[in-house]
């Protein structure tokens, strides 16, 4: 092995590295059906501001993983903003309110869509690899 073919691999594990960064896994079926269990979707690390209609993906207190939900509300507190958040295949809203630290990433929509969180860009199914190696 030469060091180009070295330099090659080392370039495509960054590459892999960074994008990942990018990526998340829809672990169950509570948005469908917009996006379904093993589907990844692409997000955004610096959200800015968050609106009603837009996914996230948050630190829950109540699930020991993160959660990709939509805001269907939103209360402006002297505290910061509070998120009501709910999957879009649920019947109640998620069981405790959410502050604006908790949310990590915003699903990134195309640019067609017809507002916010109506058009996730999603890859269909690959995630099944990682569910399946995190016995998930």
């Amino acid at each position: 092995m030469d060091y180009k073919e070295i330099a090659t691999y080392i370039v495509i594990i960054l590459v892999g590295i960074i994008i990942a960064q990018h990526m998340n896994v829809v672990v169950s079926g509570s948005m469908e059906p917009v996006m379904y269990r093993g589907d990844i979707v692409i997000i955004d690390t610096n959200p800015g501001d968050v609106e009603v209609g837009d996914i996230v993906v948050y630190d829950a207190a109540w699930f020991n993983q993160p959660v990709i939900h939509r805001v269907i509300k939103i209360q402006n507190t002297t505290d910061g903003p509070l998120y009501t958040i709910k999957g879009d295949n649920n019947a109640n809203p998620d069981p405790q309110l959410v502050k604006r630290d908790q949310i990590r990433s915003k699903v990134v929509n195309w640019p067609w869509g017809s507002g916010p969180g109506q058009a996730p860009v999603i890859i269909p199914k690959v995630g099944y690899i990682t569910l399946w190696i995190r016995g998930l």
